[in-house]
């Protein structure tokens, strides 16, 4: 298998984190969806990353669908429950973190546009979700140790690239000094290697 993916990207990174925790051996190919030249769009026409290549031609995009993918072929350290009921709980964890994401790279977007075309209600507009989504989520992990309560899963690996995304991209959002227990778990996430082998570089 290979993964194409851009370090920066917070859905490669979740990715990445699956593989390492999966223990999924997987060649890494730095594909920027960006460049003029890139890969991309010959093997996911949406042109965005990540993109798992099977070793049959296949290719798998976008993130949701890959990890999901991942969790079956290997036993090892489950990251979406089975039981229906938890299973959705996972599943609605990344999808709120997912759409963080979302917004703090539409803002990316937004703010590389030249400045008399940046819209600035559409950058607030923005703010706006991340600070609901970062409150949602810090109420939704109150004081338990794991986002789903019981183990570590894909909702916290989807949640600490969101954090992380947040620090690379928008430091002046800071969700660190209203939600100890965010700084926590993110600090708890930290310290395991498929985390900190996959930060993003310096900005």
């Amino acid at each position: 298998m290979k993964l194409l993916s851009s370090p920066t990207s917070p859905y490669a990174r979740k990715v990445r984190i699956a593989l390492a925790e999966k223990k999924i051996d997987c060649e890494l190919i730095d594909a920027p969806p960006w460049a003029k030249d890139s890969i991309v769009p010959n093997h996911n026409p949406l042109g965005k990353v990540p993109v798992l290549l099977l070793d049959d031609g296949t290719a798998l995009y976008d993130s949701r669908v890959i990890v999901e993918y991942l969790d079956t072929v290997s036993p090892v350290s489950r990251l979406i429950p089975e039981p229906s009921r938890q299973r959705i709980a996972v599943r609605r964890w990344e999808a709120l973190a997912d759409g963080i994401c979302d917004a703090a790279v539409m803002i990316v977007r937004e703010a590389a546009r030249p400045a008399k075309q940046q819209s600035g209600e559409a950058i607030a507009r923005q703010r706006e979700k991340i600070e609901r989504g970062i409150v949602d989520v810090a109420g939704e992990l109150g004081d338990k140790t794991w986002c789903n309560g019981e183990a570590h899963s894909l909702a916290d690996i989807a949640t600490g690239c969101a954090l992380g995304y947040l620090d690379l991209r928008h430091p002046t959002i800071e969700w660190r000094s209203a939600h100890p227990n965010l700084v926590a778990l993110f600090d708890r996430l930290s310290k395991r290697p498929s985390y900190s082998d996959t930060a993003p570089p310096a900005a």
